[in-house]
This record gives structure tokens, sequence and C-alpha cells, in this order.
């Protein structure tokens, strides 16, 4: 089985579509090499036909046909005085999320492809099988024309037929503002850097185009760059009333005045080439939408593409039909990357800038807490000062001898050889050895605080005094032992004469 198209009823198994194979399984015969039959969806308008919608839009380029006729325009009914009170909803017939009844010339249109896909009688001879190859091979791509008889104009081949394998199905992101945001995008034939020099003049321009009102401010919500050097920019309109009270007018209705004829001239002459309100589809538009399968989208492809959504309440899949559109959504993949990049190398200024903040920080918060012990230790001297001017001339109290006897017993452990100041005296040492180390590979030296050092040379003259005591104990121990000595053998001969 060379080419299939559509579900064509016959006694062989199925055929899997390849990689341009087209949607879905097809049945045929064995003995037929080419098979046509009507497709399941042939209309050629709705949200993916010819015939796009505006009014509930998912990027910069999903239609540019007729809106949504959604309000009247500006209007002087309403509370504030600005815009019409009455907003009609959108009409879920023949437009943004329903398949067109097939017409007449639709059902012509059909046969009209079979036969140039099938049986074109043309020449007349076997000239014509190959002729419905070559309208084939034209239907796969989508271009060209079907010629298929001389007295019935050729078939247009487009990318929307149902046989174009050119055709996937991917996921876009489900706008989330509500009407009363009042957000309306408009995309701009300029660069970002020419919007956002002339912002406050476009601002003006927009205003104009509003009537004028002293009521309406025009506020821009956001500016972003799209491929191809246009630019999205998306605005709001604030009405006043004499009150002083203010709302947004809904996007809804700022749309519709936005795709009156005169206004949407006004608007081109600005640069602008699409506009679109901002706002969420109603569970049941979504529904409509997901269960109507796009003009030349095969239902079981549809079906699967449902299936395969990664987060249904977010995202909602949409067909991409030819090269063009698959261009398109790689470019703004591309731009939407640089500006995550963008956005990256902003925040790793950002966090740079944090952490030189806080080192800055962190070394203030050490030279304060220094600056408080100092001033801790003065504000103790000055109150043991006070206190001992206080109580110049009075006896010891009870609860001062007994913090006397607590700090003697502290100074005692101390003091202690195996306690602090022997533990001290180590690390003296084992520095002064690291002083004379590091001298002779590096020249380094070392640096002790004065009391610190103070305190250092009262303790080693309390141990010399101490030795110094400890060898005079020493000394007379030996004096006399020696006496004692010499005692002795002084009476050993007097003991001997006096036993003989």
């Amino acid at each position: 089985m060379a080419f299939n198209f559509g579900a064509t009823a016959g006694a062989g198994t199925a055929n899997p579509t390849g990689a341009f194979g087209g949607f879905g399984t097809t049945a045929t015969t064995a003995g037929s090499a080419f098979s046509f039959s009507a497709p399941t969806n042939t209309g050629t308008s709705g949200l993916f036909g010819a015939t796009q919608n505006k009014g509930f839009g998912f990027g910069t380029s999903f239609g540019t046909g007729t809106g949504t006729g959604l309000g009247s325009g500006l209007g002087t009914g309403l509370g504030f005085g600005g815009f019409g009170t009455q907003q009609q909803q959108t009409t879920l017939g023949s437009g943004l999320f329903s398949q067109p009844t097939q017409t007449p010339a639709q059902s012509n249109q059909l046969i009209n492809t079979a036969s140039a896909l099938s049986a074109p009688t043309l020449l007349g001879d076997e000239r014509d099988a190959i002729l419905a190859k070559w309208n084939q091979l034209q239907a796969f791509w989508g271009t060209g024309k079907g010629y298929f008889n001389n007295n019935i104009a050729p078939v247009e081949f487009t990318q929307e037929n149902p046989f174009c394998r050119f055709k996937a199905v991917g996921y876009s992101l489900m706008p989330n503002n509500k009407d009363e945001d009042g957000l309306v995008v408009l995309v701009f034939n300029r660069k970002e850097t020419d919007i956002r020099s002339q912002q406050q003049q476009l601002v003006e321009s927009l205003h104009k185009i509003l009537g004028g009102n002293q009521t309406l401010t025009v506020n821009v919500e956001g500016v972003k760059t799209m491929p191809d050097d246009q630019t999205e920019v998306i605005i709001y309109v604030v009405e006043r009333s004499p009150n002083g009270t203010s709302r947004r007018v809904p996007a809804t209705t700022l749309y519709a005045h936005f795709e009156q004829a005169n206004i949407k001239s006004s608007l081109q002459q600005l640069g602008v080439s699409l506009s679109m309100a901002r706002t969420e589809l109603s569970p049941a538009q979504v529904k409509q939408l997901l269960q109507n399968p796009p003009a030349g989208v095969d239902p079981i492809i549809w079906e699967q593409a449902k299936v395969d959504n990664p987060d249904p309440d977010k995202l909602i899949p949409v067909p991409m039909v030819g090269f063009k559109e698959l261009l398109r959504r790689l470019k703004v993949q591309d731009q939407m990357t640089k500006q995550h990049q963008t956005r990256l190398d902003i925040i790793s200024e950002d966090i740079s800038e944090l952490q030189k903040n806080q080192t800055t920080t962190m070394a203030k918060i050490a030279q304060y807490k220094r600056k408080l012990m100092a001033l801790s230790h003065r504000t103790l001297q000055v109150l043991i000062k006070q206190e001992i001017q206080r109580k110049s001339g009075y006896a010891i109290q009870a609860d001062e001898e007994q913090l006397r006897v607590q700090l003697d017993t502290i100074q005692c452990e101390l003091n202690a050889p195996t306690q602090f100041k022997g533990r001290l005296n180590e690390l003296m040492s084992q520095i002064r050895m690291q002083n004379h180390f590091g001298a002779v590979r590096a020249e380094e030296r070392y640096y002790i605080d004065a009391d610190l050092l103070r305190e250092i040379k009262q303790h080693l003259k309390q141990q010399q005094e101490g030795l110094s005591h400890l060898i005079s104990i020493i000394k007379d121990d030996l004096e006399d032992i020696k006496l004692i000595e010499h005692g002795l053998n002084e009476s050993i001969p007097i003991r001997g004469g006096v036993f003989s």
C-alpha cells in the first residue's frame, strides 16, 4: 500500500502511518494501489481553518480574520458613562468552537479532490494514473493544483486539506486572565526598542483612538519582544466615574471597540497587525473546543493528543500545519529561551550583589560585636568603681562574702597547673615553636595582646617563685638529712665502746 487517505472499507489490515504518514489507521484492500474516501472532517473554517477567530487567541498568529463581535463600542449607557453596558456573548455556532456543516460547494470540492487523487480523466490514457500519483504527492505536500478534468477547474491543494501529511499537534498555554482584568494584546510590526522609546506617544495615540475621553486612561501592562521584529503590547483601560471610583473596562468590550472598521484602520496606521482579548476560556468553551477536532486533523490523533496533554488544566492541544507554523513556534521558543536566559542573568547578578551585601553586613556585625564587647567592659568598670564608692565604709555583707569565696575558687581553678593556665602555657609553647619554624620558612610573625602577655608573665613569675620556694625547702631538708647522718655516725663508736 503506497498511499492511503481517510478511512476506506476493505478487507485488509490496518496500516500504521509513518513519519509523515497522515493520521490514524486505514483499512485497504489488497489489490488497490490507491484508495480515497471522504474524510471525517473536511471543514476549512473554524479555529484552525481559513477563517480564524481572534477573540480567544493562544498566541500571536492564531488568526487574522473577523472578531467575536463582543460589545457595541464606546457608548454612553454605562454607569460610569464610558462604555456600553451590553456585552454580547460569543456565539458558538460556526466560529471558534465548532465544525461548520458542509455546504454544497464544499461537497463538490470534496468530490473534485477525490477525482483528482483517484481517477483523473484529463488525458484519457495511462498517463492519467501518473497524473493521479502527482496529484497525490501535491496533496501530501499541501501545495499545488490538481488537474483531473478538462471541463472543471483544478483543485487547489493547501496545507489545510485532510490529506496533507505535514501536520502535528502541539500544546499552548491557555490564558488565565478574567474579562474584568481588561487585558487586550496589540501586536505591533515594530521593534521593542522603538515601542519603549515612544511608549508615551503610543499611549496618547491610543487615548485619541478611544475618543479622547478624559474619564479614560490607557495603561501599559507589559511589553514583550516577538520574532520577526514584532512587539506584543498588553494594555488595559481604566474608567473613572464622577464620584471618584474607577474600574477597568472589560477586555471583550475594549476588543470589540478595536475591531470596528474605523478604529481598526487607525490601529493599522499605528503599526498594529493583530489585536486580541486576553481572557480565559470557560469550561464549556474548552470542552466544546476539545470535542471538535480542527479541520484536516484525524479524530484519533486529536483524541490521543488530549490523552497525552501533560497539564490539561493549563495547556490545550493545537495543530501545527506546515513548516511555516513549525518555524513560527520555533522562533517563539527561541525568543522565550532568550528571555529566560536574560532573566537568569539578572537573577545571577542580583544573587552576586546580595552575596556582596551579605559579606559587608557580616563584617559590620562582627565589628559591632567587638564594639559592644568593649563598651560592655567599660560599663562594667564604671559600675565596679561606682559600687566601690557606694560601699565605701560599710562592712562586707554575707552575699558579698559568698561572692568573694566564689571568685577565689575560680581564681584557684584558673591558677591550677592542670587547668586553664597549664593549657595556656602549652598553647604558648606551641605558638613559639610555630613562630620559630614559621620565621625560618616564611618569616611569619605572631603578636600577642599586651594584656594577655602581662597575664602570662605574672603566671610565669608565680611559677618561678613557687619553684624557688620548693628548691629552698629541698635544700633545708637536705641539710637536715646530713645532720642526721652525721649524728648517727658519731653515736655508733660510743655505743661500741660501752658494750665492750
